[in-house]
C-alpha cells in the first residue's frame, strides 16, 4: 500500500503525507512505522528546493534620492548608478556589483564574488574612483 501511494504521487510524498493518505483510507499506523517501512523499501521522497530569498541587508540610514528618477546625464562622470545582482551559476550563487556611467552607458568598473560582502562594493568603487578624471565628482545612485 505504501509503495502504491508513493508511486502514485511520483515520489513526491514523504512519510508524513503517506501516513495521512493511509489514514484517509482507514489504515491506522504510527507515522514512525510508516517512516521505518519506507526506509526498508528504500523509498525516499524528492525534496523540494528551498524558495529563493534575497538578502536585503540591514536597513540603516537612507540617502536622499538626488536623481529623482532622472537617469539622463549631459556629460561623462556626472551620474553613476550601481547595484548588486545575484546570479545562479552551476548551482552556486554569484554576486555582481557594477557601476555604470549614465552618459556613456558603459560599465566603469565591476566586481564578482561568491559572497555579498561589503568588500564587493567597496573594491568596485575603489576601482571606479581610480578611473575618474581629476575634477570629476559623480553622483552615485544605488
Amino acid at each position: 500500500m505504501i509503495k502504491s501511494i508513493y508511486h502514485e504521487h511520483k515520489g513526491r510524498y514523504g512519510y508524513r503525507r503517506i501516513h495521512l493518505e493511509l489514514r484517509k483510507q482507514g489504515i491506522i499506523l504510527n507515522h514512525k512505522t510508516v517512516q521505518r517501512l519506507m526506509a526498508q523499501l528504500e523509498l525516499k521522497s524528492i525534496v523540494r528546493p528551498k524558495k529563493y530569498r534575497a538578502y536585503r541587508g540591514e536597513s540603516g540610514k537612507v540617502a536622499p534620492n538626488v536623481l529623482e528618477r532622472d537617469f539622463t546625464a549631459t556629460k561623462p562622470d556626472e551620474k553613476w548608478v550601481t547595484d548588486v545582482t545575484e546570479f545562479k551559476v552551476k548551482e552556486q550563487r554569484v554576486y555582481l556589483s557594477p557601476v555604470v556611467d549614465l552618459f556613456t552607458q558603459e560599465v566603469v568598473a565591476y566586481k564578482v564574488d561568491k559572497n555579498a560582502r561589503l568588500s564587493l562594493v567597496t573594491d568596485m568603487l575603489t576601482e571606479a574612483i581610480s578611473k575618474l578624471a581629476r575634477n570629476a565628482k559623480p553622483i552615485i545612485h544605488s
